[in-house]
């Protein structure tokens, strides 16, 4: 068995990836405030040794919500129940710094971390929608640059409260009356020009020592922030070439910021329609094609590739100037709409064919085939130097995880790419990550205190 191991994350979306999912023989979109419903996928995930499941989440209504259900439960507390009926499981959860205060989301992903036994991740987010500024009693939402202005210090005010108790400052010494040595617990002292906390933090260092910090996104500023903060990275690429240029860039980076590249695990998303067959597969993709609603589809191609499409008629071939400075791999500010640029550039499609290749997961790949294609592609990204591991984006919940836990998985098991047990208890083991020291300690240590 080789010794580098795939990564692989079950991202968890309402009903599935594909924008139909809902409307799919199947589909449960009732359950979608039911417990019970996440806490069987994660007893699924689990099942398959899955690293983690990734939930994604905006704290804004989506204007499309008549034709798609929306996030639905706030995954932080989700993840906490979903902890509850596993014992191995990653927790993944979307939190936004625009739209949070350091201070209160520290303590929640501490919780996660604690409540979970040392399974926690933050996938950190600006938040790309102006729908959410009038949720918080503002009247605009701030610009992109803004956003991972204050970001980059909200992460760093949150790690120097996890960090602010050495690991030893718990003491719990019911002879002596001594509870928490204050000698061990240190004032943060964050006055920046967007985020100010003093601290220290009112909780005990979590099992991880802090959360792993994922990221998504790929734009100048997401990469600059990933490449300096994230632990894992979460993109969307088409082609093995550009997965491959964004690899390389992110870990290049990563090693000039005196990281460790091993330590910033790059997971593309990827959605997989199984069938027995290959016509099977492509049978399957094509039913949910067919149940795609073209409005919505139209919403979310101006929404998320910043076009206007109006005035095209669906049969029509779309423009490739439509997306004229989308930029490249490793230089845009709008990496889905780079995505969608070097679909229209590539495959020439109409205005139909471009919907329903975004209706499969908004320009993640999407790929049909048999479980043993579907191993192939894995293996091949994962070889060639283009991901450490993926985020799988089943079409649909919970058939299209079934489908690849029971048949893909075990294939890459046999491949020896991936685990077939569990060889430790947190997320950090499970993605090969270090258990990070207090900064706080570390300094006192280097000071000879």
């Amino acid at each position: 068995m080789t010794n580098r191991q795939l990564n692989l994350n079950a991202f968890i979306y309402p009903t599935g990836h594909h924008e139909a999912s809902w409307r799919h023989p199947g589909s449960v979109p009732e359950r979608l405030y039911d417990i019970t419903y996440f806490q069987e996928l994660a007893r699924l995930a689990e099942g398959a040794k899955l690293d983690a499941v990734f939930f994604a989440d905006g704290p804004a209504l989506r204007t499309e919500v008549k034709y798609r259900p929306d996030y639905g439960l706030e995954p932080i507390t989700t993840l906490v129940a979903m902890a509850t009926v596993t014992a191995h499981l990653g927790l993944i959860a979307t939190a936004s710094t625009t739209y949070y205060e350091p201070y209160n989301l520290a303590r929640l992903f501490s919780s996660l971390d604690h409540i979970s036994g040392g399974r926690a991740g933050w996938n950190i987010v600006t938040t790309a929608t102006d729908a959410a500024a009038a949720n918080f009693g503002l009247t605009e939402h701030p610009d992109v640059h803004e956003r991972y202005a204050r970001a980059r210090e909200f992460v760093d005010a949150a790690v120097k409260l996890w960090d602010s108790w050495e690991d030893d400052a718990l003491v719990v010494d019911k002879a002596a009356g001594v509870y928490a040595d204050p000698d061990k617990i240190h004032r943060t002292d964050i006055d920046g020009d967007y985020v100010k906390v003093r601290g220290p933090f009112g909780s005990a260092r979590s099992p991880q020592g802090r959360p792993v910090l994922v990221q998504a996104g790929s734009s100048n500023d997401g990469r600059n922030f990933a490449s300096t903060h994230a632990e894992a990275i979460f993109t969307a690429h088409q082609r093995i070439e550009d997965a491959r240029a964004f690899y390389t860039d992110i870990k290049t980076r990563a090693a000039a910021s005196g990281r460790n590249p091993d330590h910033v695990k790059i997971l593309p998303g990827l959605s997989p329609f199984i069938g027995a067959t290959e016509a099977e597969a492509k049978d399957l993709h094509r039913e949910f094609n067919e149940l795609t609603i073209v409005e919505y589809g139209l919403g979310q191609l101006q929404k998320m590739g910043r076009v206007d499409v109006s005035r095209l008629e669906l049969d029509e071939k779309v423009p490739v100037e439509l997306f004229s400075g989308a930029g490249d791999i490793t230089d845009n500010d709008n990496s889905r709409r780079l995505v969608f640029a070097k679909i229209v550039e590539r495959e020439q499609p109409t205005l139909r064919q471009l919907l329903h290749k975004l209706a499969g997961a908004r320009g993640h790949n999407v790929v049909t085939g048999t479980p043993v294609q579907i191993a192939d592609i894995i293996e091949e990204w994962f070889t060639h130097g283009a991901a450490d591991g993926f985020n799988i984006m089943p079409p649909q919940y919970p058939q299209g995880l079934e489908a690849f836990a029971s048949q893909v998985v075990p294939i890459l098991q046999e491949r020896g790419l991936f685990r077939t047990e569990y060889t430790g208890t947190t997320l950090r083991d499970h993605y090969g990550l270090p258990r990070p020291e207090s900064q706080y300690a570390r300094a006192l240590a280097a000071a000879g205190v």
